[in-house]
């Protein structure tokens, strides 16, 4: 079996399955006491400021998901904010029950700073995150959310404009609207 070598700057499985670890263990611990758990120190990597998602699923579907574009956390610290918001801030769901997290699959995007595409032919579906930006409104889809609804890029550009940022669908293809693309390191719980 070939191993694929880990690219600089990403988490292997180990370090993967702490931040999971530590995900699951701060919605448990706040949504049960309304305490949160120290963050993790046990590797340098999870001292550096990165950009993450912590996404929720139950049953196969979304139930909340809240992160940010900008690093401006430690990781470790990002994951355990990010992992509250998810459970109870996300304004598309009611908050998650204390009941409901063993019931949770918890997903964690770690981002790459993001960069300006000159044309939207750049981005690749399935390996790019996209955010538009344009009249003061602006909306993300990270990378997994195209090939998890079967869209191609035009399609999730539209769907990006229309349903996230609140634009024309067409708004991506007009001068004003900034496209941004970026990667993300996806893992999830039962892998």
């Amino acid at each position: 079996m070939t191993t694929i070598p880990q690219e600089e700057g990403e988490l292997n499985r180990d370090q993967q399955r702490k931040l999971l670890s530590l995900a699951r263990e701060t919605i448990t611990m706040y949504l049960a006491e309304r305490k949160l758990p120290p963050p993790d120190t046990s590797e340098p990597i999870f001292a550096e400021d990165r950009a993450v998602f912590v996404t929720l699923h139950k049953g196969g579907r979304l139930r909340g998901c809240i992160g940010t574009l900008e690093a401006h956390l430690p990781l470790s610290q990002a994951i355990i904010e990010y992992a509250v918001a998810s459970s109870t801030q996300d304004p598309r769901f009611r908050p998650v029950s204390a009941a409901e997290t063993p019931q949770l699959q918890i997903e964690i995007s770690v981002l790459s700073p993001m960069r300006k595409v000159a044309d939207a032919s750049e981005i690749v579906v399935g390996r790019h995150g996209v955010c538009v930006r344009c009249m003061g409104r602006s909306g993300v889809f990270l990378p997994q959310v195209a090939t998890e609804q079967g869209w191609d890029r035009d399609t999730m550009l539209t769907c990006l404009c229309e349903e996230k940022a609140g634009l024309p669908g067409d708004a991506w293809q007009k001068p004003g609207t900034d496209i941004y693309c970026f990667t993300a390191q996806v893992f999830h719980e039962g892998e």
